[in-house]
């Protein structure tokens, strides 16, 4: 097989998975900022407007390995196709939506989609470029992914002031059909000889389903007892479905990758990094308005340099990716994201505005250095028979941080009720750090696996 596309074609390939994986990222993003509206206009309490937002988040958490599995089965290409059209459709139902039961369907819907294209997106990439241009090209998908992330709040505060609701799904219909357009610039990939799995997919769902809704019922301080009892569930499911992936040769959760020590500390790696990369973005926003003493629109401002030195480092760390060890160019990253976080959970009341912007700029040059060697390490590890496992396992592994952290903000914000939100915020952010050191030694720990292995 040819090693790599075309440049022309090459471009045209990236340029669809640009459009793509952008609208479904910020599809979980903008929302958040929209619910007060959405919950006046429809006539539903803050709290049963939180499912339009669980609604996707869940869709996504529970699909996205057994998608990854169909992709190593019937294609990327066409997974990642069905997947555009279905978040396509789905956006537009959003957007027509004039009940809660019908966003939330229609969230569901959207969400599916979603897996679909975050499960071989990554996959897609390891076939577009040359084995020694792997680096780039997730290089330019990280920052695709990071700063859709990151800006979802401004893009959905802009579109807010010029029109309702319903307009931030509608703007997702026509960028999902020129991206339709372009799909046949993506790569055929070979086909895998195994089946799909069907009791493995209920039990996957069933594991991530319930760890999330634990994790959501922790953070909104539903008593001791249920989340637990939700953590033991998922723990028992999680047991067997771990087991039936051991007897299988192709096993949709792909334990007999995490046996490889630089795919097991490269995917423990991307936990750690998500939790503190979404602890912070969900904990500054309070500590800048609360401690800093700084307006809203103040705070999106200070939060722009954070997406911003990630465009400007991405790039340089996909091309470095291809040169350096990925555990070197990682740990010096997370080390400088840990410190950045630091400095950011350290600042002093009604600082500066520069004092702030360089501290998430540190922050967020860190986690762009690491990010794009992590994920070719990561991808690299795998067999490109088994790319669509090792894709499916990198969006697993960011969702799963990101929700990780976002509950570890409310969980924090609770047990400093007292102190106040300040408080909070900073505890949330010194939490953030510490998972952002732990990284960065799961990352220098995979120097060591590769000495040893030479």
């Amino acid at each position: 097989m040819m090693d790599g596309l075309p440049l022309a074609q090459r471009r045209r390939a990236m340029l669809t998975l640009a459009l793509a994986i952008s609208v479904s990222v910020l599809g979980s993003a903008v929302a958040n900022i929209a619910l007060p509206t959405i919950a006046r206009d429809l006539d539903v309490t803050p709290a049963a407007s939180i499912w339009v937002v669980n609604a996707f988040q869940i869709a996504v958490m529970v699909t996205l390995l057994p998608c990854s599995s169909l992709g190593d089965i019937y294609g990327y290409r066409r997974v990642y196709g069905i997947g555009l059209a279905v978040f396509t459709v789905a956006s537009l139902a959003c957007a027509l939506a004039t009940t809660l039961p019908l966003l939330t369907a229609a969230r569901i819907l959207q969400g599916l989609g979603g897996a679909g294209l975050m499960s071989v997106n990554t996959a897609l990439v390891r076939y577009i470029f040359p084995r020694a241009q792997l680096g780039r090209g997730l290089g330019f998908n990280a920052l695709v992914v990071a700063t859709s992330s990151a800006v979802g709040p401004s893009v959905a505060a802009a579109i807010l002031s010029v029109g309702s609701w319903p307009w931030l799904f509608a703007v997702n219909v026509p960028v999902g059909v020129v991206a339709l357009l372009l799909l046949r610039s993506l790569p055929r990939t070979p086909l895998s000889d195994h089946g799909f799995d069907l009791p493995s997919a209920l039990l996957n769902a069933a594991t991530f389903g319930l760890f999330i809704a634990a994790l959501d019922a922790l953070s909104h301080g539903r008593g001791s007892m249920l989340p637990m009892l939700e953590f033991a569930g998922a723990l028992a499911v999680g047991v067997v479905f771990v087991q039936r992936q051991l007897t299988l040769p192709a096993p949709m959760l792909p334990v007999d990758l995490f046996r490889r020590p630089i795919f097991a500390l490269s995917v423990a790696t991307s936990i750690c990094s998500f939790v503190a990369q979404s602890s912070a973005y969900v904990a500054l926003p309070f500590l800048l308005q609360s401690v800093g003493g700084i307006s809203e629109i103040g705070t999106g401002l200070l939060m722009t340099p954070w997406p911003a030195t990630v465009a400007v480092v991405a790039p340089l760390s996909g091309r470095l990716s291809d040169r350096f060890p990925a555990g070197l160019l990682g740990g010096i990253g997370l080390a400088i994201m840990t410190l950045g976080l630091l400095l950011v959970g350290l600042l002093p009341a009604h600082p500066a505005w520069w004092d702030v912007a360089w501290r998430m700029a540190m922050a967020g040059a860190g986690f762009s250095l690491f990010q794009a060697p992590n994920n070719r390490l990561l991808l690299s590890s795998v067999p490109r028979e088994r790319s669509g496992a090792g894709s499916g396992m990198l969006s697993t592994s960011r969702l799963l941080g990101q929700t990780i952290g976002a509950a570890l903000v409310a969980v924090c914000f609770g047990l400093t009720e007292i102190d106040g939100v300040g408080r909070g915020a900073t505890v949330a952010l010194l939490t953030g750090t510490a998972f952002a050191a732990v990284a960065a030694v799961l990352s220098s720990l995979r120097l060591v696996r590769a000495a040893a292995s030479d």
